[in-house]
């Protein structure tokens, strides 16, 4: 539903936030997104593997792999103490950024 774009900016707050509370593979990821916002942001799962190994590069986040009997290998995320760090500062600016976007797309005077 949303632009690519505006995704794209958005992308590793979102997986940074959803690793918060608990360790997720990817596809649990995708659709966690998903659900969450009410199918109005949607992304193509192989597309956010890409930023998770970014972000496991910066050291924000680290995965490992898991075999469960019947089920295939799936590689699962957590939060460290830096990405946990990067994610408040990353709320902290997106939130000033929306109230500021907010100021400049308010009709003057409302």
């Amino acid at each position: 539903m949303f632009s690519s774009e505006l995704k794209k900016g958005s992308t590793e707050l979102l997986l940074l936030s959803l690793l918060e509370a608990r360790p997720r593979h990817g596809y649990e990821i995708g659709k966690l997104i998903e659900a969450r916002s009410g199918g109005k942001l949607q992304f193509k799962i192989p597309s956010l593997y890409p930023t998770l190994s970014r972000l496991e590069e910066r050291g924000l986040i680290s995965g490992r792999w898991v075999e469960e009997p019947g089920q295939r290998r799936r590689r699962f995320y957590r939060l460290t103490k830096q990405g946990s760090a990067a994610l408040g500062e990353k709320r902290a600016t997106w939130h000033e950024y929306v109230a500021t976007v907010n100021l400049v797309i308010e009709p003057e005077g409302a």
